[in-house]
């Protein structure tokens, strides 16, 4: 890890620590989430504390053999918040734990939408009232009238406001609803005054106002602030639901040989499963009957199906074609691929990005800034203002109280993280958390193993050469005889030559009276006809003479690629290269990186000129190859190349991979390959198309961009409307910031950053 990169998680020594999600309650802005996060971190046996506004959770890495659930859960109470509580680890209460969840967020967000609507409805009518009714009710009485809706509306509607304020003072601390408290309550306050004790304001030579209206308006629109913010929150968590909601509910299993359709809680590793036409993969398993092309683009994002057969993978949550099978489930539960999915991408949103640290600097101490403004902001009017001085700075202390909302700032990076990370993972890109989001944008070199990312990591047929003075022999009629020998053989040679014919649609008997060779080859009779299939030392034994093939099988040699002779009675007809195929995908993948000024590696233990063969045909220079390199020695070359200043990016898919993934600044891993490199990476590729990284590379960049707009706009939104709200224009303009006007733009504020961050929902990483 170079000395100016944070270290990640994966990279840190091994600590007897476990992770924890917990679900707060009664948080309203970011000073809510800063607050909590410190007492967190604050608890002994705590490692790490991550608390998200957006997502209403904390995630929390502790040792258990020093504080528990319990500690954790006082630590948030001490903070002047509550833990939701949720069911136990089991499936069936994780998916109702889940469901239960995305219903309450609903009700809430319904519950938010009504009571805006009654407040603005009851504000705007009294508005209306203060302004026809005048001139035909004497101003007392109508004060009088305006008391009791004013009340309800204050006190009624804007009683979440009173409980969570009042729950911060209990803890000696304040947050958003302090500063919304304060501010209606002095305008519902001195209202009150002006109705009940008037004498005392007329005494006061005070132009006996009344703010009922106002202070019902910004009640209302503050609710109405908080409606909008959480329908947009909602949305951002859109991918989660739409990944969870592949999952069917039943599935049809063989038991004692019935197929019979169950609850898919009921399903265990090791059952027969049936997947007809049109149907849902319910679990992940292998294909031991029948075949089927296969829609993964949930997981993959790549819209052509897969054709999967005897001996397949099938992942749960992806749509089979027309074709039936059967397959025996492997992995069941929360221990499926999709599942997996979900709860990584869930982690993700759930962290912060190393850019949000300066909004969090700001907001721990601005509510408290912000309070000692408006006391400062009432003083001044009082000691300098102009008459009446009381009514300008009753109006200019409420609206610096009201507008100065650190929401936005609070929710500019953590909204963006939860839409990226869940694009990415509708895309096939999942990102482990924000760290390796932003990190991902600042990558300028990236290097790539060969076996299993370039290329496609299992032998195939690449080529067939035809013997010249074989005239009555064809491609097909070679792969029709190689492929009678071989399939009754287990080597993989043999096995990627059967496919190679299945592919084609090259029909073929097997031969009989098959005999292998240990290390040459194998012979069988195929249409009466001795023939071979092996190597140049079966040929030999067989007095078959390869002279007219050695060019050919010289120009395979230097690519890397095994040369299989296939003969007929002493005659060779052919030879089949067969070796490591590049990804089809893997030039273009190359080519778009290159194309943003990264610079590409081609890093492998195979010899120089296997990778240099690979590297030009995928377009990496061949001065950018490092070949021959001891699996020990990967991180030791990714070491390197970060000595030189750059920020590396490591593409790999091996357990051999491991240490040059957690080594590199940002370890990116084929989500094809093993699960040592899975864990040791920061971002995985689902389905293992190379593309995807300059797509990953391309959403980190687009995500940083929002993010930056989103503080940006945050900072800028306080610097600037904060003074004016304190009444810096009047000087020169003679007007002051209406409350309402201020609660409107305090709205506005958190709900344009939200707003904002959905616009990556669009954005399509892998044709940008």
């Amino acid at each position: 890890m170079t000395t100016d990169s944070p270290v990640r998680p994966s990279a840190l020594p091994q600590l007897p620590a476990i992770e924890l999600s917990l679900p707060i309650e009664g948080m309203t802005c970011a000073s809510c989430s800063n607050r909590v996060q410190r007492f967190l971190s604050k608890t002994d046996g705590v490692v790490e504390a991550n608390v998200n506004l957006a997502t209403e959770r904390a995630q929390v890495r502790f040792d258990p053999t020093v504080t528990g659930r319990e500690e954790l859960v006082r630590a948030v109470e001490d903070a002047g918040y509550g833990v939701r509580t949720e069911p136990d680890s089991t499936d069936e209460a994780f998916d109702a734990a889940a469901a239960a969840d995305a219903e309450r967020r609903a009700q809430e967000t319904r519950r938010l939408g009504w009571e805006a609507a009654v407040a603005l409805t009851l504000g705007l009518a009294m508005m209306v009232a203060s302004l026809w009714l005048t001139a035909l009710i004497p101003l007392e009485q109508l004060n009088v009238l305006l008391f009791v809706p004013a009340t309800l509306v204050q006190f009624g509607l804007g009683r979440r406001f009173y409980v969570a304020a009042g729950r911060a003072a209990r803890h000696g601390s304040a947050n958003m609803s302090t500063l919304v408290v304060l501010g209606t309550s002095a305008a519902w306050l001195y209202s009150t005054i002006v109705t009940l004790a008037p004498d005392l304001v007329t005494g006061a030579l005070v132009e006996p106002m009344t703010y009922y209206d106002s202070a019902a308006v910004i009640v209302g629109l503050v609710l109405l602030g908080r409606w909008l913010e959480a329908r947009a929150r909602n949305q951002t968590q859109g991918a989660v639901r739409r990944l969870a909601g592949l999952q069917p509910s039943s599935a049809r299993v063989v038991r004692d040989g019935r197929e019979v359709d169950i609850d898919l809680s009921q399903v265990h590793a090791g059952d027969l499963i049936r997947v007809r036409p049109g149907e849902k993969v319910p679990v992940d398993g292998r294909i031991v009957e029948g075949s089927s092309g296969i829609d993964e683009s949930m997981l993959t994002g790549e819209a052509m199906p897969v054709t999967k057969g005897d001996g397949d993978e099938v992942i749960g949550g992806t749509l089979n074609g027309t074709g039936s099978f059967l397959f025996r489930a492997t992995r069941v539960g929360r221990d499926t691929v999709l599942t997996q999915i979900v709860r990584m991408v869930e982690q993700a949103q759930g962290s912060k990005a190393p850019i949000q640290r300066l909004a969090d600097a700001v907001t721990a101490w601005f509510v408290p800034l912000v309070l000692v403004t408006a006391i400062a902001t009432f003083v001044i009017w009082m000691l300098f203002g102009p008459e009446p001085r009381l009514t300008y700075a009753l109006v200019t202390t409420v609206s610096v109280l009201i507008i100065a909302c650190p929401c936005a700032m609070g929710l500019a990076t953590p909204t963006a993280i939860m839409v990226a990370t869940g694009r990415g993972a509708e895309a096939g890109i999942l990102i482990r958390g924000g760290e390796a989001l932003e990190q991902a944008e600042r990558i300028q070199v990236v290097v790539f193993d060969k076996t299993g990312t370039l290329t496609r990591g299992r032998p195939e047929v690449i080529e067939i050469a035809v013997n010249p003075e074989q005239r009555a022999f064809d491609e097909d009629r070679i792969m029709r005889i190689a492929a009678a020998v071989e399939s009754s053989s287990e080597h993989p040679l043999a096995a990627a030559i059967v496919a190679r014919a299945g592919r084609d649609g090259i029909v073929f008997v097997p031969g009989t009276k098959f005999e292998a060779t240990a290390g040459h080859g194998a012979h069988a009779m195929v249409d009466g006809a001795h023939a071979l299939v092996g190597n140049e030392r079966l040929m030999a034994d067989h007095a078959v003479d390869v002279g007219p093939l050695r060019e050919q099988v010289a120009r395979f040699a230097a690519r890397g690629q095994t040369a299989v002779y296939v003969a007929l009675e002493q005659s060779l007809l052919g030879v089949i290269a067969i070796g490591d195929a590049v990804r089809t995908e893997s030039e273009t993948a190359v080519a778009a990186i290159r194309r943003a000024g990264i610079d590409t590696w081609l890093l492998t233990g195979d010899s120089y000129a296997v990778a240099h063969s690979v590297a030009t045909s995928v377009g990496i220079p061949g001065d950018r190859v490092i070949s021959d390199v001891l699996p020990a020695d990967k991180q030791l070359r990714i070491k390197g190349l970060q000595a030189t200043g750059r920020r590396v990016a490591m593409v790999g898919d091996g357990i051999n991979d491991a240490p040059a993934l957690a080594q590199a600044d940002i370890g990116i891993a084929i989500g094809s390959g093993t699960d040592v490199a899975i864990e040791a990476s920061d971002v995985t590729l689902v389905g293992g198309d190379p593309r995807l990284v300059g797509a990953a590379i391309r959403l980190s960049a687009r995500s940083m961009h929002i993010i930056r707009q989103n503080l940006f706009w945050a900072f800028a939104y306080n610097v600037v409307l904060i003074p004016v709200a304190m009444g810096a224009l009047y000087p020169v303009t003679g007007l002051l910031l209406d409350p309402v006007i201020a609660a409107a733009a305090m709205a506005i504020s958190s709900v344009s950053v939200v707003t904002n961050s959905l616009r990556l929902k669009r954005f399509d990483p892998i044709s940008a």
